[in-house]
């Protein structure tokens, strides 16, 4: 197992993603097209987890929902909960800065169609596993999952079983290791469109997160 908390820039360890890789450094020279490196300091006392980068979003950008429409969101709401300052223009470089947050994704690089497979997420597992021991061993308190799949991932990354600790959105679980996990949906465009996931529903988990 790794002890390193980012993978290395031309990470070959899955195969598929790195081909894929590979494919837009041609396709797009100017893109990241890399690993996406977390965003927000480890000394955080919350970590929001997502999936993986989007293809033209943060795998452009080279940094966590940077770009990508889900990051309008989030982005939006942290700077509103008190979480960031600064004025997000959807680039690295934009000095957009993170308070008390940091944000990482279970899949560091970009996946096909935005789907890793499970076998790509057990692959970079290690990287959030040695992320959360690193917070944890400073000021990691809350775990805020964005999706089903983040869900689940946190949780094998603690070794603990998903039937006793079922996904909902705004739920709340306290783990045995003193952290909580807190569930949102995905704030991706499609949720937004189809109204599963609204401004205020968003909003809502991190008047949660506040109250923990």
């Amino acid at each position: 197992m790794t002890d390193k908390i980012e993978p290395i820039k031309d990470c070959t360890l899955c195969p598929r993603l790195a081909n894929f890789l590979a494919e837009n450094r041609i396709k797009f020279p100017h893109f990241h097209n890399a690993p996406v490196p977390s965003f927000g300091g480890l000394d955080a006392t919350i970590l929001v987890v997502g999936l993986a980068p989007g293809l033209k979003g943060a795998n452009a950008t080279g940094r966590p929902f940077t770009g990508d429409y889900a990051g309008d969101l989030l982005y939006e709401t942290l700077q509103k909960k008190g979480y960031a300052s600064g004025f997000y223009q959807k680039r690295a470089e934009d000095g957009f800065t993170l308070h008390n947050v940091r944000i990482t994704n279970a899949v560091r690089c970009v996946p096909p169609q935005n789907k890793p497979t499970g076998d790509e997420v057990l692959t970079c597992r290690p990287y959030l596993v040695n992320e959360m021991n690193a917070m944890q061993e400073r000021n990691l308190k809350i775990i805020l999952s964005l999706g089903k799949i983040s869900h689940d991932t946190v949780l094998k990354t603690f070794n603990l079983k998903l039937s006793q600790y079922p996904f909902g959105h705004g739920a709340v679980h306290s783990l045995p290791n003193g952290l909580y996990l807190v569930d949102s949906y995905h704030c991706s465009r499609y949720n937004v469109n189809t109204g599963r996931l609204t401004a205020q529903m968003f909003e809502d988990v991190f008047d949660c997160i506040a109250t923990l």
